[in-house]
């Protein structure tokens, strides 16, 4: 049996139909260059450490009870989505063994870049590796989308599917993933508003606004997918004009709903006059991050743009590759 295993996974910006996706429609997913890692060891003892720099936590489980060493009360909430992948595993590998299992990430944390399921895919990469559990991909999708709903509540399992998959997807709930093939580079700018919030709650928040209005909602859930649609054609031409367009649309809706803020629009009118294709907020909304397209000359003006107006700016570009275990 290994020693010890390592895996990572990709983070990932929702380009068109966040929220709408939770309520059956489309939306156009691609991972970004920024990773999550997992590393996994055996330990002599049967008990379960698990480590988080990016959350600041750490604590071992044994015998149903968390122990904490870093973290406080916080600790155990946290860490315990990944604490019952874990079981789950040794469970299905039916190995009778501990596991240290150290994480790391470059992703920001609650931010809307999916950093939880980068995490559960890459925790659950290899900790399959470790133990020889004889999972395929689709098997690590399902088991982090678990750990997401302990997590978010109900969410709708794309931040593990673009995570464990990579390069562009159009996600639909419920049914099989389709990978786009996009030619064109999509020159992106992400900017952080610096506002942790739950997506959990956002999504709640959504859910009781469908569930109160559902004709107004179901209209607006509509154009929605009219919009990612209509984004696809763009993305098969090659056509960022339209496409930037076709985020403007789609910032709009999601201002309908109640999901962004005047800190996220502060930064999406920046990019915009900075001279962006198109630039809305990505994830859940209610803070978090926010995401312009433009063409690569005027990557720099935006990014310093977003900068100027109290976000804090990267460019990212579009990574093919979703799980994979280092060597």
């Amino acid at each position: 049996m290994k020693t010890q295993a390592k895996a990572s996974a990709p983070a990932k910006v929702i380009l068109l139909g966040e929220h709408f996706v939770v309520h059956g429609a489309p939306a156009i997913v691609l991972a970004i260059d920024k990773r999550a890692t997992a590393q996994a060891q055996l330990r002599r003892d049967k008990q379960i450490f698990i480590s988080s720099k990016a959350i600041s936590s750490s604590g071992y489980f044994s015998n149903g009870k968390f122990h904490v060493q870093e973290g406080g009360k916080q600790a155990k909430t946290k860490l315990e989505p990944i604490y019952k992948l874990a079981r789950n595993l040794l469970n299905l590998s039916k190995k009778d063994v501990g596991i240290n299992l150290k994480i790391d990430s470059s992703i920001p944390v609650a931010a809307g870049l999916g950093s939880s399921a980068a995490v559960a895919v890459a925790s659950a990469a290899s900790l399959n590796h470790l133990l020889d559990a004889g999972l395929t991909k689709d098997d690590i999708f399902t088991m982090a989308f678990e750990a997401e709903k302990i997590i978010h509540g109900n969410p709708s399992g794309v931040d593990p599917a673009i995570s464990t998959y990579g390069g562009v997807i159009l996600y639909r709930r419920g049914e099989k993933i389709r990978k786009l093939d996009v030619a064109v580079d999509l020159p992106l700018v992400i900017g952080d508003t610096k506002i942790e919030r739950s997506t959990g709650k956002m999504i709640a928040h959504v859910g009781d606004l469908v569930n109160r209005y559902p004709v107004v909602s179901d209209k607006i859930i509509q154009v929605g997918e009219a919009v990612v649609n209509r984004s696809i054609q763009a993305l098969e031409h090659s056509d960022l004009e339209t496409l930037g367009e076709m985020m403007n649309l789609n910032h709009a809706l999601l201002c309908a709903i109640g999901v962004s803020n005047e800190h996220l629009d502060r930064l999406v009118y920046a990019a915009r006059k900075a001279g962006a294709l198109g630039a809305k907020l990505t994830g859940a909304g209610g803070g978090g991050c926010m995401v312009a397209l433009a063409y690569p000359e005027n990557l720099d003006a935006v990014a310093e743009a977003i900068n100027q107006s109290g976000g804090e700016a990267f460019i990212t570009e579009k990574t093919v590759e979703g799980v994979r275990v280092e060597s």
